[in-house]
């Protein structure tokens, strides 16, 4: 069965304005598209990897719908607590198919259903997003599962603008989509507004730190549009109880050239004998930091590790990330009904 890249989104500074526009939460969880056809479900990451081994609840959950055949835009989402848990997701993506079973019998996660691109013989991704979302509504209306959920929509700008002043914790923004367009695959097709700006950036080395054998800096990577892996600033923030494993694990993905576009410790009147001493990794962690500004397609200070992204691929995190936000006047170039 082909995977479906999921629509994405451009970051803007405001909500856009105007008729035509349908405002959702921006859910902080897994992107996942649910495939089910006949007896098989099959469930996919943001990055094209399979779930289904790792969720194994939510699979078994759509087995047990009423409907036999559709495809689902959605996210996975895990309630800790009374309270949704993206810690509780990352435990989840674990070798061991024991322990995955038992945390999903303790922590079963929910699937946040908000588009749908396929019901039974209909493909519906080719109709505007205001067909696909009355055909959602409908589906869920007849299926009563507690673990699959209708993530709220609105038209109204007020009630969106409500969430986002809410946003933290469960919730990571608020979406905007028109009502008129198709599901775009793997295009930048919707608008996104966040309290805070966060990019997911590929650990291309890292630095010792000063006096010591464990890692003292994890440095950052976004691919350009040649995809070659930019240096683009670093993080320090990583918790003292976490540094000697950090460091175990970086220690075993040392491998040249980790940078294969700017590198770090360039020249620079700036340049210290250890600001040109780096390891070079095989680019397979992701991570999302929290940074204050963007100067010459780099971080202009250091960033704070926020949490690592297991279910993004590293070629995903490119320099688009680090865009200005869109202005109002800019969306509507780009969004004209």
């Amino acid at each position: 069965m082909s995977v479906v890249p999921p629509m994405e989104a451009l970051l803007a500074e405001e909500l856009p304005e105007g008729p035509g526009w349908q405002y959702e939460p921006k859910w902080d969880g897994f992107r996942c598209i649910a495939v089910r056809s006949s007896s098989t479900v099959e469930l996919w990451s943001k990055s094209g990897k399979p779930l289904g081994r790792y969720f194994p609840e939510v699979a078994a959950m759509f087995e047990r719908l009423k409907a036999k055949s559709f495809t689902i835009d959605g996210e996975l989402l895990i309630d800790r607590g009374g309270e949704l848990s993206f810690d509780a997701l990352q435990m989840r993506l674990h070798p061991a198919e024991s322990r995955v079973r038992k945390l999903a019998a303790e922590t079963p996660a929910m699937f946040m259903a908000f588009d749908l691109l396929a019901s039974g013989r209909a493909k519906l991704a080719g109709k505007p997003l205001a067909d696909r979302r009355a055909a959602l509504d409908e589906m869920l209306a007849e299926e009563d599962d507690p673990m699959l959920l209708l993530s709220p929509a609105t038209t109204d700008r007020t009630q969106a603008l409500g969430w986002l002043k809410r946003s933290g914790g469960a919730l990571d923004g608020v979406i905007a989509k028109r009502l008129d367009e198709p599901y775009r695959s793997g295009e930048r097709a919707m608008v996104k507004v966040k309290q805070r700006r966060t990019a997911d950036c590929v650990v291309g080395g890292f630095r010792y730190g000063k006096g010591s054998r464990t890692v003292g800096s994890l440095l950052l990577g976004l691919y350009d549009a040649r995809g070659l892996l930019d240096h683009v600033g670093f993080t320090s923030s990583i918790a003292s109880v976490d540094r000697e494993a950090w460091t175990r694990e970086l220690e075993k993905l040392v491998s040249p050239p980790g940078f294969t576009g700017d590198a770090p410790g360039g020249p620079s009147r700036w340049s210290t004998e250890r600001s040109t001493e780096w390891q070079p990794l095989k680019p397979s962690i992701v991570v999302e930091v929290l940074y204050d500004q963007v100067t010459g397609r780099r971080f202009r200070h250091g960033t704070k590790l926020l949490r690592r992204r297991p279910d993004k691929a590293p070629k995903q995190c490119t320099m688009e990330q680090l865009r200005h936000p869109l202005t109002p006047a800019e969306l509507k170039q780009l969004f004209r009904p």
